[in-house]
Order: structure tokens, then C-alpha cells, then sequence
């Protein structure tokens, strides 16, 4: 039995979609375990010229003999989650899935409330914030409610009186309704009661059955919402510990990856030490397409900062990283490595939730590039020793092996170190 964790390293878009799809097929997983996030998270996974983003959906789901899982840490905008698996089910692949009957639903009205009050913090507006808010204050309503009409028109008409009150009185925006609320709801549900279910004793099942399992994050960790650089971060956590809440069992993990971009991107507001506001900056972010998979917003590019990768190892207990979108780097005739920042006049190589990074100024080392295209290297062997030199310090900087190597989009733009 293998059991599997995929982490983001960094403030999220690493490449995890790539990863987990590579993986999933290469490890011979039974199971994609989805387990925390909603809409706001964008997986992208090419399959030759053929591109999929997926926002709900796991990043196995293209593996027809692969059961992918949305846990009960996952909140669910059922209008998103249908467009998802019309969209997946028109281009020809069977839908292999599991959904939670405890994950929490995005309703209309967190959406709207997410639109007033998120942009303060650079949200994808998409209701996750709200949501979880109410699932924490026990409000929320569940996938399991849905499929219950008087259960659901129950709590739906509690919470209506509520936040329609907040909308109209305090944001002066006009009231939403409550029927059409729930028509609409209601006729979506149809279209994914089928894979509703109890998924702790699915996946209790599956262990007891030694199949192989693979847990996918969305976001990264310095987005969490505990660990993460609040308040510029998600509503869940997306480091190790949301597989045990947004599961309901208790992973027996073999291999915790890490998944790290040979530099750094982060999309909205928030502090970003090695940020490049520059032309290299826009280099990166045109030949890496950095557009954000779920807003469309350009990200923000800037070197590889090892002091949040080495914080990312030590907080999910990393064994390998996986390295994405080397290949980008190819045009540069010197990269620079963040190692430590100056910070209050003293150097520092760790950070904790003490430690104000909009105060850290970056401390760089350079390394040769390598100046030449490397997309179409499958070996490690193959890889220009500059490039070589690059991934060994990386490893050096984070206390942890390299693994696999990503040059390219493609699943065979892979390489296994």
C-alpha cells in the first residue's frame, strides 16, 4: 500500500495539477483525495495539446480507473461543480467520482458578501471565505442537507433571514430569494446526487484493502490559513494537517511532496520578499504564462525564496520536492536564490508568525544559468550541469531531495531524479 500527500510549497499555482495527474498514474493510485479549498483553487493538467482545468474536480479524474474523491474539507459551489463535469463528460472521459455528504455548500449570498468584503485581501471573490465562516459558526449547509428538500429549505430559509438583513441594512444591497435559491439548487443537486456518499468510510474501506492513495492540496502553504501570511491568505489549510480534518481518516502517508516552482509566483495581495518589479520579472511571467488558472490574473513573479520553501519542508515534514517549470529559466545568465532576509537589522533564515515579510529585505546568491532550452530532456543525466548545480542547492537550501523535475506542461516533460 502507498499513501501519497501532494503539498504546495509556496503561495499556491506550483504546478500540483501536473503532479498529482503524473503521479497518480506512475504510482499506480487507486484513489485522488481532494481535502480542502473550493473554486478559488485552479488545477491545470495537459494531456498533449489538450488543456484541462479543473477547480473542484480532482487532478486524477482524467484516469477512468482512478475513484477521485472531494472530501469534507472541500467547499462546493454547486453551479461550478456541475459546469465541471458537463464540461469533462462532453469531451469524451468517463467520470470516476466521490463527493462528501458533509462538505459545505457555497451558496449566492457568500458569493455576494465575498465581492464586498474580499477585495480588501485580494479573495478570488468566489465565496470561499464566507463559507467556511459559517461552517465554523455551525450554520453552514452541507451536501448532505441538499439532498433533503425539507431539510434544505429549513436551513436555507434560517440563513436567508440572516444574511439577507446584513445585505440590505449594512451593505445596502438589494435582498436575494430565497425560492429561487432553492429551485436552483435543488435542480443542480440532481445532476451529482449520484456520486454523493460517506467518503471516511470509503476511504476506511480502501486502507483496509491496502489500495494506494493519493491526498492533492489545493493552494499552498503559505495561503493557509494558520500557517500561511494572514490575513493575505485562504480560508482552510492546505498543509498537511487538512488531510485529517477534511477526510475523516487518518492518513498513514509514506511520501509527503512538496511541489515548488524553480521560482516564485503569488496572485493578489500580501507580502512577497523576492518579488521582481522589473523586466526579468515580466520575462518570467510571459514564458511561464503565469495567469492565474481560476481569476485570470496576472501573478506575480520574483526568485526562488528557499527561506519560505525551507519553513514550507519544516511545517509538512517534506521527504522530496518535486521542481516545476524549470525550463523557464532558461533565458537568464544568472538566477538568483533568496537564502536569508534582513530583517530588524539582523539576519534571518527562518520565519514564524513573529515576523512581518512586508519588513524582510531578500539576501541573494547567484548561480550561472544555463542558457539554453531544456524541454525536451527526459534525464536527469542529460540536464546541463549548471541546471544540475541549481537543483543541488535547492536541495541544500531546503533540507530536502529533489525528486521529479518538471520542463515543460506536458506529462512527459517529466523527469524522474
Amino acid at each position: 500500500m502507498t499513501e501519497i500527500a501532494i503539498i504546495g510549497a509556496q503561495w499556491g499555482d506550483e504546478g500540483k495539477g501536473k503532479i498529482v495527474d503524473w503521479t497518480s498514474k506512475k504510482q499506480g493510485i487507486k484513489y485522488v483525495v481532494r481535502f480542502n479549498g473550493g473554486n478559488n483553487a485552479g488545477h491545470t493538467v495537459w494531456v498533449g495539446t489538450d488543456e484541462y482545468k479543473f477547480h473542484l474536480l480532482p487532478s486524477g479524474i482524467l484516469h477512468p480507473e482512478i475513484v477521485n474523491i472531494i472530501g469534507n474539507g472541500v467547499v462546493i459551489d454547486p453551479s461550478v461543480l456541475v459546469g465541471e463535469l458537463d464540461s469533462i463528460e462532453s469531451r469524451g472521459h468517463k467520470v470516476n467520482l466521490r463527493i462528501s455528504e458533509s462538505a459545505n455548500l457555497i451558496m449566492p449570498y457568500h458569493r455576494v458578501l465575498d465581492g464586498i468584503e474580499g477585495g480588501k485581501i485580494g479573495t478570488t471573490r468566489r465565496g470561499i471565505g464566507p463559507c467556511y465562516e459559517d461552517k465554523v459558526a455551525r450554520r453552514g449547509i452541507t451536501v448532505h442537507d441538499l439532498m433533503n428538500d425539507g431539510v434544505f429549505r429549513e436551513k436555507l430559509l434560517k440563513n436567508m433571514e440572516m444574511k439577507n438583513q446584513i445585505l440590505t441594512k449594512i451593505y445596502d444591497q438589494k435582498p436575494l430569494s430565497t425560492d429561487e435559491i432553492f429551485d436552483s439548487y435543488s435542480a443542480l443537486s440532481e445532476r451529482f446526487r449520484q456520486y454523493v456518499c460517506d467518503v471516511s468510510l470509503i476511504l476506511y474501506e480502501a486502507k483496509c484493502k491496502d489500495e494506494n492513495i493519493l491526498f492533492e492540496g489545493a493552494q499552498g502553504t503559505m495561503l493557509d490559513v494558520d500557517h500561511g501570511t494572514r490575513p493575505y491568505t485562504t480560508s482552510s489549510n492546505p498543509t498537511i494537517g487538512g488531510i485529517f480534518t477534511g477526510t475523516g481518516i487518518r492518513p498513514n502517508l509514506d511520501t509527503v511532496l512538496g511541489v515548488m516552482k524553480a521560482y516564485t509566483t503569488r496572485v493578489g495581495g500580501g507580502p512577497f520578499p523576492t518579488e521582481l518589479n522589473d523586466e526579468t520579472g515580466k520575462k518570467i511571467q510571459e514564458i511561464g504564462k503565469e495567469v492565474g488558472t481560476t481569476t485570470g490574473r496576472n501573478r506575480r513573479c520574483g526568485w526562488l525564496d528557499t527561506v519560505i520553501g525551507r519553513y514550507a519542508s519544516r511545517i509538512n515534514g517534506f521527504d522530496e520536492l518535486a521542481i516545476t517549470k524549470l525550463d523557464v529559466l532558461g533565458f537568464l545568465p544568472v538566477i538568483k536564490v533568496c537564502t536569508a532576509y534582513n530583517y530588524k537589522n539582523k539576519e534571518i533564515k527562518e520565519i514564524s508568525s513573529g515576523i512581518n515579510l512586508e519588513e524582510c529585505q531578500p539576501r541573494y546568491e547567484e548561480w550561472p544559468g544555463w542558457r539554453e532550452d531544456i524541454s525536451n530532456i527526459r534525464n536527469y543525466r542529460d540536464l546541463p550541469e549548471n541546471t544540475k548545480r541549481y537543483l543541488s542547492r535547492i536541495e541544500e537550501l531546503t533540507e530536502t531531495p529533489v525528486s521529479i523535475i518538471s520542463v515543460g506542461p506536458e506529462r512527459e516533460q517529466t523527469i524522474l531524479k
